[in-house]
């Protein structure tokens, strides 16, 4: 049994979990931040600014529900949310960009308020939104190895650099991948700085628009996609490490902030997992009632990464391209490799997945709605028909 004396303060194991969650959550997704960011119409300025209002959400989120609540609440932005918007804003403007950031997320303050997150996700299957969700990643894949052709040196590189991490350091993969990539990018002489990486951006406002086209197209797919591949899976980790999640209010204080910091750039505020395990394991503390300290101190180093985000932007809008998308596709490749085992795992719904992952990922619009809704609205005909029973 612990003392009172022995759990004050806190412990280099809890510093070192919250400074690695912090790391890893920008190293493995803040290429496909950019890169959605970038589908959105936003400057490198506007870039800058986005990723200070990202670390300043995710470091006031985490540190406020992990000492309110005395668990290890980690916040993230929504990777898969952002891999969706970064291909599925074609047409859409930066305007419109931020009204479906703000109807996303008052949509998950509603189901945080209401309770109906849980009833909410048993209304679609989970395997036609992890079809959905397949088919949004594949073209991520794609672009991670079609870059070989546009410059085989340093997108092999990164890829025998991730392979050889995967096999030796797998939790530290994408970001021993980054460094990879850095370093042939500084041997050739490729980045190219504009500005001093240590220039403050400071989020800019930018006034929403509403379509009903962007809303359905993107907006709620987007809403699905993050509630299902980002807060599921959040509430389920803290749950599996045994802490009793008040999941309501989880949900509505991470849209809440979300919402409000929405017109600035800070596009999703949800429960993370794998960052989030970081901090729950038993190499933090022997007690986990004293865990929570990491997950606050990620809170910490989040708010010192949200003072350079202008940097952070900077840095990404320097590199080439190649880099941005190998780095991308390869940190997505264990999410795609988990969407397509769950889109698969029951046979009489598999017809339904296969026509949701297909027709997400061909990239269709119609009637100006795209690919993502038609997918998930085929799929889930298709499962309603075939879930049918013929007369006998």
């Amino acid at each position: 049994m612990l003392t009172t004396q022995r759990a004050r303060g806190f412990t280099f194991p809890q510093l070192a979990a919250g400074f690695v969650a912090t790391l890893i959550g920008y190293a493995s997704s803040a290429a496909i931040v950019f890169q959605a960011a970038s589908a959105a119409g936003a400057t490198a300025d506007l870039i800058g600014g986005w990723f200070t209002m990202l670390g300043v959400a995710m470091g006031v989120s985490s540190l406020g529900l992990s000492l309110w609540y005395r668990q290890p609440v980690l916040t993230a932005w929504s990777t898969p949310g952002a891999a969706m918007l970064a291909t599925s804003l074609d047409g859409v403007t930066l305007a419109q960009t931020i009204g479906i950031f703000l109807f996303t997320n008052a949509l998950i303050v509603l189901c945080g308020i209401s309770g109906l997150f849980a009833r909410l996700m048993k209304v679609i299957p989970q395997e036609i939104a992890a079809a959905m969700l397949a088919g949004i990643l594949l073209r991520f894949g794609l672009q991670a190895f079609a870059a070989l052709q546009i410059d085989l040196a340093l997108c092999g590189a990164m890829c025998a650099g991730w392979l050889l991490a995967r096999r030796l350091l797998p939790r530290y993969a994408i970001i021993i991948t980054l460094l990879t990539g850095l370093a042939v990018v500084l041997l050739r002489g490729d980045l190219h700085l504009t500005q001093p990486l240590a220039a403050l951006r400071w989020p800019t406002l930018t006034m929403p628009e509403f379509t009903l086209a962007s809303l359905l197209g993107v907006g709620l797919p987007y809403f699905l996609v993050t509630m299902a591949s980002q807060n599921a899976p959040g509430i389920a980790t803290l749950q599996a490490h045994g802490y009793n999640a008040p999941v309501s209010s989880l949900i509505s204080w991470t849209g809440l902030i979300a919402l409000l910091l929405s017109p600035f750039g800070g596009f999703s505020v949800c429960i993370a997992a794998i960052t989030a395990a970081i901090c729950m394991g038993e190499e933090v503390h022997p007690d986990k009632q004293q865990r929570w300290r990491a997950s606050a101190i990620a809170g910490l180093f989040y708010l010192l990464a949200g003072l350079f985000g202008g940097a952070v932007g900077l840095l990404l809008t320097a590199l080439p391209p190649v880099l941005i998308q190998t780095l991308a596709g390869l940190a997505l490749i264990g999410t795609l490799t988990g969407s397509i085992q769950r889109a698969l795992q029951h046979e009489d719904r598999r017809d339904a997945a296969i026509i949701t992952f297909l027709l997400t990922a061909s990239g269709i619009t119609l009637g100006g709605i795209g690919a993502a809704f038609w997918g998930l609205a085929a799929g889930v005909l298709v499962w309603g028909i075939s879930s049918q029973r013929a007369p006998r």
